[in-house]
């Protein structure tokens, strides 16, 4: 949809993106490369949708369910498309620069980590486990995935201090092989009752919508710690998420089919959904490394959501479960150090010149994505940030 306010030509935050995010304790939508103060602009046209909204945090709206997610996107969508006066007083009543740094616009309730890139899990399985089959066993059979730590979830811009841990016997110290994972999450608003499971046919009952992930990650630690038990210290010392939330209701000329599921999934993971197709770009120091894309996961959201509750596990508002790396089928696919330098063997070579197995102290990673909108249009998702600092 075109706006009445003016909008630079080629910005991916028009009237047909609108995500959520805060910024001075305040709920804003970015238009433009300004932001819109959502309590203030709601409050003339619908002063129950303002109030609301008028809180530090998303929370409340997560909470509020699909039928107020829906309604407060319709009215900010009149309030840009429609040009009448009222609706031009209180667009400039609530426009703003951008100003302070966002927050992290919503409490993480809980995290969960999947692992649902065939070509991720293939890849690793070749780099860790050389004389066995790349995929574990039950990796086609159901969603692996691990519980996080949702107190280490921090918004992009956060510095990522590098973090000690054992890295062998014996060995104490700073990790040496620091690492990125280039992931979407899925944030949630709705939550499920203790021992009810989620139908996977349900999936967008609960899910508000999209954020950008970094799971940074400690190879070496993970690599003493990972046998038997899977991913923890290595992983839970910092996630990264971008600023924007982006409802599920824009990503609907993102959807597509899934690849194919070989065996056919269990019925609690079926109706499989679709996948998003999510363009992502993952730049170190500036320099693009990686083109991963979300469309090639194996695992959909909704069987994620699915088998994260197939247990009676319950959903709360705020959950925030993330796909685990993503990557494709060429080299330049690769969502983490891990594979574009095959576990260090083959340095990374930069545009600039310089080299990298894994991350150096004052690295700054960014990862970006787009999705497919309406006419042809390109939908932003931001960016999530984050530069290395020493251990300490």
């Amino acid at each position: 949809m075109s706006s009445w306010l003016p909008l630079p030509a080629t910005t991916g935050f028009g009237p047909d993106t609108l995500p959520y995010g805060v910024v001075g304790n305040r709920v804003v939508v970015p238009i433009g490369e300004r932001l819109l103060d959502l309590a203030t602009a709601l409050a003339r046209v619908d002063g129950t949708l303002a109030r609301l909204v008028d809180r530090p945090t998303l929370d409340p709206l997560l909470a509020a369910g699909r039928p107020t997610w829906d309604a407060v996107r319709a009215a900010v969508r009149r309030l840009l498309t429609v040009d009448t006066p009222e609706h031009r007083r209180a667009v400039a009543a609530a426009l703003r620069d951008q100003g302070p740094s966002p927050q992290l616009p919503f409490t993480v309730a809980d995290y969960v980590d999947f692992y649902s890139s065939e070509q991720h899990a293939t890849n690793v399985g070749r780099i860790f486990r050389p004389d066995a089959p790349a995929l574990p066993p039950a990796w086609k059979h159901l969603p692996i995935g691990y519980h996080g730590r949702s107190g280490t979830v921090v918004v992009s811009g956060t510095p990522v201090r590098r973090p000690r841990g054992i890295r062998g016997p014996g060995r104490y110290g700073p990790s040496e092989r620091l690492d990125i994972e280039a992931e979407v999450g899925f944030v949630v608003g709705t939550p499920s009752r203790l021992g009810e499971p989620v139908r996977a046919a349900d999936w967008r009952e609960h899910v508000f919508g999209v954020v950008l992930l970094n799971d940074w990650s400690a190879r070496d630690i993970q690599s003493v710690e990972s046998r038997p038990l899977g991913p923890f210290l290595g992983k839970s010392f910092l996630s990264s998420v971008s600023p924007w939330v982006l409802p599920l209701a824009a990503l609907e000329p993102a959807f597509v089919d899934p690849p194919a599921q070989d065996p056919a999934p269990l019925d609690h993971l079926q109706p499989a959904g679709p996948a998003l197709d999510l363009a992502l770009e993952v730049r170190l120091n500036g320099q693009l490394i990686s083109r991963p894309p979300a469309a090639a996961l194996y695992w959909t959201p909704a069987q994620q959501l699915a088998h994260l509750t197939g247990n009676g596990a319950s959903l709360r508002t705020g959950d925030l479960y993330a796909s685990g790396t993503v990557s494709g089928d060429a080299p330049d696919q690769l969502g983490s150090l891990l594979e574009l330098t095959r576990g260090g063997q083959d340095p990374l070579h930069l545009p600039d010149g310089s080299t990298r197995t894994y991350l150096s102290d004052g690295d700054t990673v960014d990862i970006t994505a787009t999705a497919p909108g309406p006419g042809g249009s390109r939908l932003a998702l931001g960016t999530v940030t984050g530069t290395v600092t020493p251990a300490e």
